[in-house]
């Protein structure tokens, strides 16, 4: 049986939902409000109602009769004709005005006085209070577009052109700015709709409809573009016209194995020793550098090559023209190594093969192109199409025939930007300086990016302060492939984030906030509510152990590392979980979300402050620092360990054979023993075998050795015991004395 609300009812037929409950109260149906429903008998009898009065105002009989009385009269005195088509056109005037003034009244909260006073009202007070509404109005504040014409000629004519077109959902303050009224209005309404909700709050599709009904303004409601991202709404995704593209230097990855001679190789080329700073001689962080050779410029982005930094690997491929696969000769291809390979490929970029340390006697460069070969990286001088150049950082061997090949494919790649144009670029890396605040490393992908130059990234904005190469000097422009540092942004950004410069600051803050809102939603939608369907999953999730971990770096990509790295550490009794990350030292406010979850925090690279050394000490919580990454994830995976249930395992301590059985007065069955083997303790259980089948599984109840008391029998002695709660033994049974322990998961 179909039902239909009171609202969408009173829509239909063309009237406020208001007079409907009234009308509904006077046929006496039972409706609490304008979200109540009607059954289809219901339905029938009001639109009945409506109908009957309908035909009643058309009447087309007297109609018919007034038109020939109207022609006799025309003929008889077509003066008197002329006269009342003038009070014709005053009623239908003095109607309209009738109209407009019962349209405003609905906009003001009515009083039972109020409504006896305006019957009483005259027509000329009417027009007088029309002029003076009319001369209070905020000339300010855009007219609303009210419901003044009639239903019949809202019909005729095109909807589109007079209704407001709102997407929901919208924020109040946004839906009273859209229809031209005030906030505080709108908030009225709400409240008298049962919504209780401020301007920052968002409605739904039924809820605006609802609102426009009652304000008396016609909206139109239009469904969000999903498909149309932030980037393509405020036009940053603009193509370049082939005539403005210029060429530009080519962006070249250094990727491969841990200790396979990365940053030494891009040591030996630009003259600078990187390795001596990092910490356990692996490079921790993304490095960008740029290199002139013969006028021609490079740029080279060093990625870290422990396993754990997968995914910064992954974004310095996907930002690179060209990858260069290091592989050393003594070593060969390893797993990182194969790993680079697929990240290379995923992002559809030449390979060439560099393979290092050649220069050691123990290097075998001819056995490293057999095991590429494996991986379908044929070189050039077997009949494939794989670049492989060989190298010594030491000595600088085959360094400027690695250059031309890079500069040889580039120049086949044909690589272009447009310079003109606002810079479009990714960010590799980002940290937080104590003094400096925010900063981030670049890589400009296109366009120009100038000092001053309003930028937004995901959910950070700002305005360009200070520009730096990877020399650390000041520059005040940096062109296509050029890698630079900037400061200026008010948050930390995502590492392998898009960057934009836009037109102004303004333009920026708001789709940083639209970004936050986004995402904001994304996490609202991914919190999972308790219903009939998952309760039992959620009760299941609550037999799982979780280990709370606080995370704080010193730099963005570094702390985006460890988290995927804990997280892969999860098992299905123990479940790592990281509350919080950021970059920064540990301060007081980490220490604190840690006592109140129950977490320990960990430092890559940073150090907590005195305060938080202080108040950790009095919340008892646990902080670890790290220099090295590989470090941190042992002694996670080993707290781990320690959290699993140990296992439950029975120990078996010995058996012994009934000889002889006793009935002691209160029907206790006493069973002779002779230990076999073993022993047999007071406090241990037993199984009773019959025939090697276990009959009874029970505690001991008492053990003797003669007349006294035993904690234990050994192997070749005799005793008698007594089994808690089982008397059915007999000559020959055997008993297994055994106890249960926990045994530590490996």
């Amino acid at each position: 049986m179909s039902k239909i609300r009171v609202h969408a009812l009173a829509k239909e037929i063309g009237i406020t939902s208001k007079e409907l409950l009234l009308k509904l109260n006077e046929l006496e149906i039972s409706v609490k409000n304008h979200m109540s429903t009607l059954d289809s008998a219901e339905e029938e009898k009001v639109r009945k109602l409506y109908k009957k009065s309908s035909s009643k105002n058309e009447s087309p009989v007297k109609n018919e009769n007034s038109d020939k009385k109207r022609d006799k009269s025309k003929k008889n005195n077509p003066n008197k004709e002329k006269q009342s088509e003038k009070k014709l056109d005053n009623k239908t005037s003095k109607k309209e005005n009738k109209d407009i003034n019962s349209q405003k009244e609905k906009d003001v909260e009515k009083t039972p006085n109020n409504k006896k006073n305006k019957k009483n009202k005259s027509k000329h007070k009417d027009n007088k209070d029309d002029k003076n509404n009319s001369f209070k109005r905020d000339l300010t504040k855009k007219k609303p577009k009210k419901k003044v014409k009639s239903r019949h000629r809202v019909e005729e004519e095109d909807k589109g052109d007079d209704s407001i077109i709102v997407i929901a959902p919208i924020t109040v303050k946004d839906f009273a700015n859209q229809l031209g009224v005030s906030v505080s209005t709108v908030i009225t309404k709400l409240i008298g709709l049962g919504v209780m909700a401020n301007q920052n709050q968002s409605i739904d599709e039924d809820t605006c409809i609802l609102l426009a009904d009652e304000l008396g303004i016609e909206i139109e409601i239009e469904a969000p573009n999903l498909d149309q991202s932030v980037e393509e709404e405020y036009g940053l995704l603009k193509e370049d016209k082939e005539r403005d593209l210029k060429p530009r230097p080519p962006v070249v990855t250094v990727m491969g194995h841990v200790d396979h001679g990365k940053t030494s190789l891009l040591d030996s080329i630009k003259k600078t020793h990187v390795t001596q700073s990092e910490a356990g001689g692996i490079t921790q962080h993304i490095g960008a550098y740029t290199v002139n050779l013969s006028g021609k410029k490079i740029t080279f982005l060093d990625t870290p090559g422990h396993e754990a930094f997968t995914s910064m690997r992954l974004r310095g491929a996907q930002t690179t023209d060209i990858a260069i696969l290091v592989v050393a000769a003594d070593d060969g291809v390893m797993p990182q190594t194969l790993e680079a390979i697929s990240h290379a490929r995923s992002a559809d970029v030449p390979i060439i093969v560099a393979i290092t340390k050649i220069d050691k006697p123990e290097g075998n460069p001819e056995r490293v192109k057999q095991e590429l070969m494996n991986e379908n990286l044929v070189p050039e001088e077997w009949g494939g199409d794989t670049i492989v150049v060989g190298v010594s950082s030491k000595s600088g061997e085959g360094i400027d025939d690695l250059l031309e090949m890079i500069l040889l494919v580039a120049e086949m790649k044909e690589l272009k930007a447009n310079p003109n144009r606002r810079a479009v670029g990714t960010i590799i890396e980002a940290n937080l300086d104590k003094a400096k605040g925010p900063m981030a490393t670049i890589l400009i992908k296109n366009g120009t990016l100038r000092f001053g130059d309003a930028v937004v990234s995901g959910t950070c904005s700002g305005r360009i302060r200070a520009m730096e190469d990877d020399k650390g000097k000041r520059v005040k422009k940096a062109g296509p492939s050029m890698p630079v540092v900037i400061l200026g942004l008010n948050d930390v950004p995502n590492a392998g984030d898009t960057i934009y410069a836009v037109n102004d600051d303004k333009t920026a803050k708001t789709i940083a906030d639209k970004n936050k809102e986004i995402s904001r939603e994304k996490r609202l939608s991914q919190t999972t509510k308790i219903s009939l369907d998952n309760l039992f999953e959620k009760i299941s999730e609550e037999d799982v152990k979780e280990l709370n971990i606080v995370v704080k770096g010193d730099v963005k990509g570094s702390v985006e590392a460890l988290n995927q790295s804990l997280l892969k550490l999860s098992t299905e009794e123990v479940k790592i979980s990281v509350i919080h990350s950021g970059v920064g030292g540990i301060n007081e406010s980490d220490v604190t979300l840690a006592s109140a979850s129950n977490a320990i925090v960990i430092g890559f690279n940073v150090r907590p402050n005195i305060n938080a050394i202080e108040l950790a000490k009095t919340e008892d919580v646990e902080i670890r620092t790290y220099r090295v990454i590989y470090e941190i994830i042992n002694d996670i995976e080993q707290a781990a360990k320690g959290m699993l249930d140990p296992d439950i395992v029975e120990e078996i301590l010995g058996r012994c054979e009934i000889r002889q059985t006793f009935k002691l007065p209160n029907n206790q069955m006493v069973a002779g023993v002779y230990v076999l083997s073993g022993k047999i303790l007071r406090n241990s259980k037993v199984k009773v075998l019959r025939d090697d089948v276990v009959i009874h599984e029970g505690d001991i109840a008492s053990l003797k050795r003669f007349k006294d008391d035993a904690k234990e029998l050994a192997t070749g002695f005799e005793g008698g015991l007594v089994i808690d709660g089982f008397n059915d033994i007999k000559e020959g049974d055997l008993l297994e004395a055994y106890i249960m322990k926990e045994v530590e998961r490996s």
